[in-house]
């Protein structure tokens, strides 16, 4: 479904914000939050910094005037001269502090800037009389000011007064002022520049989604989800890595996956063989065939890209068991009416034969010839069962002599050939049979006469099966491949699949714990044990895969 005609689906209901809007909203919000709370938190911290730092170089300014000889000692003389005052003012210019008051320790002013309040004594107790420094933020008789305390010794180390400093909030005002602006310009580059990222990141995530919106993502997984698992193909995805990212549950069934597989390579899900090959592409080309235990599958395999670069490729299993067992069974059901035709024909000979000795009046020659003929129908059947006990087995080696016949092709069951009472399971027993016998007949078409077909059987260990013919034979760098599945030599036949028959017959001897050996030609010659099993069943394998389905 194309993004046209889901978008004006999703908003017809109402005026959801697009995927930048809510980026950009949600990137800004975020963004505000952090840069609002940070500017908060670093001015405090700056303005706390910023007021200790001035009380400190109050203090500094205290401490230094405090060590001072000439403060000193005009103090401890009661300052005769008047000196305390004019050094104050000049330590207050060149320190650029708002003012230096110098007291004894009765709190008796001997500097201040105004000089109205020299000799007057302090508001407040004298601080420093307990010879320790003190900083603070003081309201004073010039204002609020950060303030420092520093005591007087004199010549015998005791308090004799007090050196208090103090620089105006003004100037800590002015510097925080400017630390403010500065913070507040960062927090507008870093805004601007969040929003440059979120816009890019938002046009980024839009063209990875193909200007999807997320209500449109969400609706086109939903009905990906209700496709992928509604229909009864089996589909797999993998990526370049041949990992799977899509599989459904016809695809869990026919592949036989439990558990997780999302992620996963195939090399761990699918056992080595030919059917992780048509996955990977190993083995490429369309509507290929492959045998598990189970089914019979055709794989398709479609590499897949975007933009012109890979992404990986699409597998489609399709389970052609029971239409396979069905399109063979009638192939052998036409075989065998063109075998009854053909027997029609020669029946209707023969009566004519009858026919005209009797209006010649040759009586004795007639009953002779119908004696004849009937002696040469009944001692093949005979023969077999006699030979051959299961009845099921006697009776598809019949139908296939017959149909040979037709095809020129000669089937024998060899003389010393018995098998009474076989405990193996027959339907396997007739399948591994029936695709042998189809193969060899097969394989004589377009070679010289004579064409024959040999088959020997022995039920002295378990069931030993060998069936030979005289035609070219399997090339010695052919054996191994002849059983995989999907490999022939022959023309196909119109809507059945070749190279089957002789891979299902190795999947029931693996199965079943025999044997199967290919020899080398000149001449075809395969040879099949199946050992005894007391508990044989009645039916193996997947729903009618282990029929008769030729090569």
């Amino acid at each position: 479904m194309s993004r046209a005609s889901v978008a004006p689906r999703l908003r017809a209901g109402g005026h959801s914000l697009t995927l930048t809007t809510q980026i950009l909203l949600g990137s800004l919000s975020l963004l505000l939050l952090t840069v609002v709370l940070g500017g908060f938190l670093f001015t405090l911290i700056s303005n706390q910094t910023l007021e200790r730092q001035y009380q400190l170089r109050a203090l500094g300014i205290a401490t230094t005037t405090a060590q001072m000889p000439e403060i000193r000692s005009a103090l401890a003389a009661e300052d005769p001269k008047h000196i305390i005052d004019g050094l104050a003012r000049e330590i207050t210019g060149t320190a650029q502090s708002a003012y230096v008051v110098v007291t004894d320790r009765n709190g008796i002013r001997f500097s201040h800037p105004d000089p109205a309040l020299i000799g007057h004594k302090l508001e407040e107790p004298v601080a420093a009389l307990d010879g320790q420094t003190h900083v603070g933020f003081n309201q004073g008789s010039l204002g609020k000011s950060a303030n420092a305390k520093a005591p007087i010794f004199g010549a015998d180390g005791s308090v004799i007064g007090q050196v208090s400093v103090g620089i105006e909030e003004t100037q800590v005002f002015e510097n925080q002022v400017q630390n403010i602006w500065l913070i507040t310009g960062f927090s507008a580059l870093v805004l601007a520049l969040g929003v440059g990222v979120s816009l890019l990141l938002s046009r980024r995530i839009k063209r990875v989604t193909f200007n999807l919106e997320p209500a449109e993502i969400a609706s086109l997984l939903q009905e990906r989800e209700a496709l992928l698992h509604g229909i009864r193909e089996a589909v797999v995805g993998l990526d370049d890595d041949g990992r799977v990212t899509v599989i459904n549950g016809e695809a869990r069934r026919l592949l036989q996956i439990e558990g997780a597989a999302l992620g996963k390579p195939v090399a761990e899900l699918i056992p080595d063989g030919r059917l992780r090959d048509l996955l990977t592409g190993k083995i490429p080309g369309a509507d290929q065939v492959a045998l598990t235990e189970d089914a019979l599958l055709v794989v398709n395999r479609m590499p897949v890209s975007s933009a012109g670069r890979s992404i990986g490729s699409v597998v489609t299993l399709r389970d052609r068991t029971e239409i396979e067992s069905l399109v063979r069974d009638l192939h052998s059901v036409r075989g065998l009416m063109e075998a009854m035709r053909a027997l029609e024909h020669e029946y209707a000979n023969r009566l004519h034969i009858v026919g005209g000795l009797l209006e010649m009046g040759d009586v004795e020659q007639a009953k002779s010839y119908v004696s004849q003929v009937s002696a040469m129908s009944t001692s093949l059947g005979e023969g077999l069962r006699a030979r051959i006990a299961p009845p099921e087995l006697a009776a598809l080696l019949l139908a296939k002599i017959t149909v040979a016949a037709e095809q020129d092709v000669q089937i024998e069951v060899s003389p010393e050939s018995r098998l009474d009472h076989p405990q193996v399971d027959q339907p396997e027993l007739l399948t591994v049979v029936g695709n042998l016998l189809d193969n060899a007949v097969d394989a004589l078409a377009n070679t010289p006469r004579p064409r024959t077909v040999t088959v020997e059987f022995d039920d002295a260990d378990g069931v030993f099966v060998a069936v030979r013919d005289n035609g070219p034979g399997v090339p010695a760098d052919k054996i191994d491949q002849v059983v995989v599945d999907g490999y022939s030599t022959k023309d196909p036949r119109p809507g059945m699949r070749r190279g089957i028959g002789l891979a299902l017959v190795a999947r029931i001897v693996h199965r079943a714990g025999g044997t199967l050996d290919v020899f080398p030609g000149p001449g075809g010659n395969f040879e099949v044990w199946l050992p005894a099993n007391p508990h044989h069943r009645t039916r193996t394998g997947g729903a009618g895969i282990d029929q008769n389905i030729g090569g």
